[in-house]
Parts: C-alpha cells; sequence; structure tokens
C-alpha cells in the first residue's frame, strides 16, 4: 500500500488595496487547494484544502504551515470529512502549524474528522498568534462509521493542541480517549451512540460580550460550554448528538460571533 509524506505551505498576504492573495503556496500529495476565492462581502480570502485520495492510511505523514500576514485575512476549509482507515500496523500522523501575524485574521474550519475501527492517528496543532492578530480555530470529531456498527472504534487517536500568544503559551491540550471513554460521557451527557464533539479556540483581543448568547447554544441534547484561557482568548466545547446537530451549533456559533469579528461571515461551503 503506498504510503504518503503529504507537505502543503500557504501564505496570504494583503494587496495595497485591501485584498487578500496567497502570497506563496506549495503542495504534495494527498494534499492539492483549489482555486482560491475572495468573498467581498467578508473581505476574506477561501481556501478548500481538497485530499484526492480516498483518505488516511497507514504510514501517511502529513504536515502543513499555514501563515497570515498583517491587513490578510484567510479561511481554510475541506469539502468533505476526513477519514481514517483501518490499519493493520502502523499508524498515520498530522502536524500542522498556523501562524496569524499583528492585524491578521485566520479561521480554519475543516470537515470533522471519522475514525474508522482499528485505526490509529495522532495529530498535532501548533498555533502561533502575534498580539492584535484574531484566529478562530475548530476541531470536529464524528465517533466513526455508525451506520456500520464502527462508533468509538479506533485503537489510538491522539489530538494534541499548543497555542502561544506572542510566544506565550495560553493553551496546551492533549486528547488521549478509548472509545468507551468517549462513549462513557457521550451517554453521561445523554447525547446518545452517535455523539459527535466539537473543540474550538478563539484568540481575540476585548471583552466577551457574546458569551451569554453563545452559552444558549446549551439545549436540546447539545451540551456546549466556554473557558477563558489565562489570556487572550477562549476555548469553546461541544457535544452534540449527532453530525447534523453538531453543525448545525457550529454555524450558530459563527453566526452569533460574526457581529464582533465580521470575517465569520464568510461562508465554508461558498465553493
Amino acid at each position: 500500500m503506498a504510503e504518503f509524506s503529504g507537505q502543503l505551505a500557504l501564505r496570504a498576504e494583503a494587496r495595497p488595496d485591501g485584498r487578500t492573495v496567497l502570497g506563496a503556496q506549495s503542495f504534495r500529495a494527498p494534499y492539492h487547494i483549489s482555486k482560491p476565492y475572495w468573498d467581498e462581502d467578508s473581505r476574506t480570502l477561501l481556501v478548500q484544502v481538497v485530499n484526492p485520495t480516498a483518505g488516511i492510511l497507514s504510514g501517511d505523514r502529513l504536515e502543513s504551515s499555514i501563515t497570515v500576514a498583517e491587513r490578510a485575512a484567510l479561511l481554510v476549509t475541506t469539502p468533505s470529512a476526513s477519514r481514517v482507515f483501518k490499519m493493520k500496523d502502523g499508524a498515520a500522523e498530522c502536524r500542522q502549524h498556523f501562524t496569524v501575524a499583528a492585524g491578521g485574521w485566520l479561521e480554519v474550519l475543516p470537515e470533522p474528522l471519522v475514525p474508522h475501527r482499528g485505526c490509529r492517528y495522532r495529530q498535532t496543532t501548533h498555533i502561533e498568534v502575534a498580539t492584535g492578530g484574531t484566529m478562530f480555530f475548530a476541531d470536529l470529531l464524528m465517533p466513526g462509521r455508525v451506520g456500520h456498527g464502527e462508533a468509538w472504534e479506533w485503537e489510538r487517536l491522539l489530538l494534541e493542541i499548543d497555542v502561544r500568544l506572542s510566544g506565550e503559551l495560553i493553551l496546551r491540550e492533549r486528547f488521549e480517549q478509548t472509545g468507551a471513554d468517549l462513549r462513557a460521557l457521550a451517554e453521561l451527557a445523554g447525547s446518545g451512540p452517535a455523539a459527535c464533539f466539537g473543540n474550538a479556540v478563539l484568540i481575540a483581543e476585548g471583552p466577551a460580550e457574546w458569551i451569554q448568547a453563545v452559552a444558549a447554544l446549551h439545549r436540546d441534547g447539545t451540551w456546549l460550554g466556554v473557558s477563558a484561557l489565562r489570556k487572550g482568548g477562549w476555548s469553546i466545547k461541544c457535544v452534540a448528538p449527532d453530525s447534523i446537530k453538531l453543525r448545525q451549533t457550529v454555524l450558530e456559533l459563527r453566526q452569533i460571533l460574526t457581529a464582533y469579528y465580521p470575517h465569520l461571515a464568510c461562508d465554508a461551503r461558498k465553493l
């Protein structure tokens, strides 16, 4: 079976007229990017990162680096879920690094990660934001192929995230739960066997006047909570009863935050 060593590097820059463009780009299979789309209404450049293969397989090593320069605004998304397939041996790994300069905006909003039965996958995310930069990062997790009886049946799943603001570590998380652990959490929340999880980080200046409206999304079988980081941002976590509810909650969250961070008005499904 072929193993991929994928690489993606993007740099978003602002032109003198304020429009964001890709000042530099490079990628290697299985990464591919669609033609960037400039959303005039939100003044944001939309880029979809595509994996043209079936998904993530044993031995795959994926590296990505995305940088947003001063005054640039970029939304990076994916057109479909990232599936991690069963592995007889070995594992797959993804390392991603996001950097935002002062005055820059970056949103990373991929479709959910779907770990299949018997897979082993590690994802490491490093985020560096300069003072005056703003970023919204969302990581969504589905329990597996529920219709095939594969919910919570991965062998190993490790999701790590470090966030630094002007070089200072403000968040470090390590998610390494068995399927049984998350099944128990879903049952505790009353979310059922198809429960999905969302983890978002907002790095931004100013008071959180939006917290009350966001807290109201905690309803109808969906659990949502907001915690302030030690400085400069917030951690937002969600448990939803299914993928439809998860997507709806993320949509409503972005709609609430758009009043305070207008670049979130860019539609990730525009293309």
